[in-house]
């Protein structure tokens, strides 16, 4: 009994300072290695608030660098290069008409566009992520001699209201095409930038075309149509999608969309590490005052025991 009561003398407050120390050295680990709150996706028949915050439409617009005003072509589609704010979409119109998009990047853009038989009028407009427009660049007119249309008697146009679509990932994003002139039977091919085999589509007759895709992974891609009419005269059509939602860190996106793999270095909790180290100092001194203690103590002991033996 008195055995177990030295024991526990001896050992038992450091040993609690003990388990607390390794209690809060659990505690340092890297930060990815917390378990993270689940963020689960909503359910069927589920409600949701979204809110955007309002913001002032760009008031620095694009400008087109090549062509150059008056330059002359004989074949289309042709490349429409210039400088921009970066990040925002930029919308190129042909005598008005909508012709193809692009993502600024980098304060640059450059897409390919078809051009209309005789004088094109070219201007590009820049739109934020509200859709909001900003101001329209100076009108650059270029001349295009259609070669094709004296032998088939008829030009192929592809165009569309939109510039920029989107749609969750994983859910059909759609988008009407409007196709005119030329001879049908036309044959579409269309590329929406994710890597996938081109998409074949055929159609009768001109007027508005549908297409659509899912696309697996979130992120911005460039699409790209052509439609090619019975004479093989083909149109080029030069759009954005964007495909919403969470993006997977541990993989690139495709297309457009600049993808990272995001890997947060170990961090420390330094301050259960400071708590830590500052209780060591403590620990180690008690732990010598306690044996110290103990062995004054068995050294009373022996000094009792010599003298009580003396006494008798």
């Amino acid at each position: 009994m008195m055995y177990s009561a030295r024991t526990i003398q001896r050992w038992g407050f450091p040993g609690i300072v003990g388990a607390i120390v390794i209690a809060l050295s659990l505690l340092v680990q890297p930060a990815y290695a917390i378990t993270q709150i689940p963020d689960p996706e909503p359910k069927p028949g589920s409600f949701g608030l979204a809110a955007s915050k309002t913001q002032a439409p760009p008031t620095q617009g694009a400008t087109i660098s090549t062509p150059g005003n008056g330059a002359g072509f004989t074949n289309s589609p042709i490349t429409v290069t210039g400088i921009c704010p970066n990040g925002l979409l930029v919308q190129l119109y042909d005598n008005g008409v909508m012709v193809g998009s692009s993502l600024c990047n980098g304060g640059s853009f450059s897409m390919q566009v078809s051009l209309f038989a005789g004088a094109n009028e070219l201007t590009v407009t820049v739109f934020d992520d509200l859709g909001q427009a900003g101001p329209t660049s100076a009108p650059i007119t270029v001349n295009y001699t259609d070669t094709h249309f004296s032998a088939f008697g008829s030009r192929v146009t592809l165009t569309s209201s939109y510039g920029r679509r989107s749609a969750p990932a994983g859910s059909p994003l759609t988008w009407p095409l409007q196709l005119s002139g030329g001879n049908g039977p036309y044959a579409f091919s269309i590329d929406w930038g994710d890597g996938s085999k081109p998409q074949l589509k055929s159609q009768a007759f001109t007027g508005v075309v549908p297409i659509d895709h899912p696309y697996v992974k979130a992120g911005i891609y460039t699409v790209s149509v052509t439609a090619t009419d019975t004479n093989g005269v083909s149109a080029f059509l030069q759009v954005v999608a964007v495909s919403s939602g969470k993006v997977d860190a541990a993989d690139t996106t495709g297309g457009d969309g600049v993808g990272s793999s995001i890997k947060s270095p170990p961090q420390v909790l330094w301050v259960p590490t400071i708590i830590m180290f500052i209780l060591l100092v403590p620990t180690y001194w008690l732990g010598r005052r306690s044996q110290m203690v103990s062995i004054r103590n068995r050294m009373l002991k022996e000094r009792n025991t010599v003298e009580h033996s003396k006494n008798k």
